[in-house]
C-alpha cells in the first residue's frame, strides 16, 4: 500500500527551497491544483519547473509564479501568462523554452533511465545554439538530454491504495510521462478507490511510480472560454 495523505500540505511537506518539480497538465487541463495550491501556501522558494506551461496568471502554477517561488521555467508554451512575461523581461526568471515533442520525450527519457538522445526539432535555430549536432544519413540531429525530478505531481481521475492511476481523455497529457521521471510522485485523484477496483487494462501509471496519493475535489476551470456570437 502506498502512503495516504488526508492534507495537501502534509502531501507537499517533503518540498523544500531549490527543489526540481514535475507538474503534469497542459494548459489547464490536468493539472493537480491542489497540490499547486499547497506550494503556494507552504512558501517554498528557488524551485525549477518543468511543465508544458506555466499556468494563467490567477490559477495553476500561475500563482506559484506571481509569489515569485519559481526560479527556472522549463517547458513549451508560456503565451498565456503576463506575468511570465513580465518576470522574463525584468530578468527575473529563467526560461529553458523546449519545442513540445522534444519536452515530452526528454521527460519520457528520464523516466526510462535514457540519459540522452538525437533530434530533428530544433536544429539551425537558437535551441541549438552551444549544443551537439550529428549527422545521420544526410539529416542533422540535435542532442537533447533527458529530465528528471525530485518529485513529480500528477493528477488522476482514479488511483487505488497500490498506486495504479487512470486519466480521464486528455489529461492523459504529460501526467504518465512525469509520473515515471519523479523520484518521488505525488498523486492527486478524483476517486481513490479499493485495490483490485480499477480494470488492470486500463491503468495508465502502474503504481511502482507513485509513492504518495490524496483525493481531492477539482475545480475544473477553462482556460479561455469562447463562446458562438449571436448574429
Amino acid at each position: 500500500m502506498k502512503k495516504i495523505h488526508s492534507s495537501f500540505h502534509e502531501a507537499v511537506k517533503n518540498i523544500k527551497d531549490h527543489s526540481t518539480i514535475m507538474v503534469g497538465g497542459f494548459g489547464l487541463v490536468g493539472i493537480p491544483e491542489n497540490l499547486i495550491l499547497a506550494l503556494v501556501e507552504s512558501n517554498v522558494k528557488h524551485l525549477t519547473v518543468i511543465s508544458n506551461n506555466c499556468g494563467v496568471d490567477d490559477w495553476g502554477l500561475g500563482l506559484l509564479l506571481k509569489n515569485k517561488q519559481i526560479d527556472k521555467m522549463i517547458g513549451s508554451y508560456v503565451g498565456e501568462n503576463k506575468e511570465f512575461e513580465r518576470q522574463v523581461l525584468e530578468g527575473e526568471l529563467e526560461v529553458e523554452l523546449t519545442p513540445q515533442g522534444t519536452l515530452a520525450e526528454r521527460i519520457r527519457a528520464g523516466g526510462a533511465g535514457i540519459p540522452a538522445f538525437y533530434t530533428p526539432a530544433g536544429v539551425g535555430t537558437p535551441i541549438a545554439e552551444g549544443q551537439e549536432v550529428r549527422t545521420f544519413d544526410g539529416k542533422e540531429y540535435l542532442l537533447q538530454t533527458a529530465l528528471t525530478a525530485d518529485f513529480s505531481l500528477v493528477r488522476a481521475k482514479q488511483g487505488d491504495r497500490y498506486g495504479n492511476l487512470i486519466y480521464n481523455k486528455t489529461a492523459q497529457n504529460f501526467n504518465p510521462m512525469m509520473a515515471a521521471a519523479g523520484k518521488v510522485t505525488i498523486a492527486e485523484v478524483e476517486e481513490l478507490v479499493d485495490a483490485g477496483t480499477l480494470d488492470a487494462d486500463q491503468i495508465h501509471t502502474p503504481g511502482i511510480y507513485v509513492q504518495k496519493l490524496i483525493e481531492g475535489e477539482q475545480e475544473k476551470r477553462i482556460e479561455r472560454l469562447t463562446v458562438k456570437k449571436h448574429a
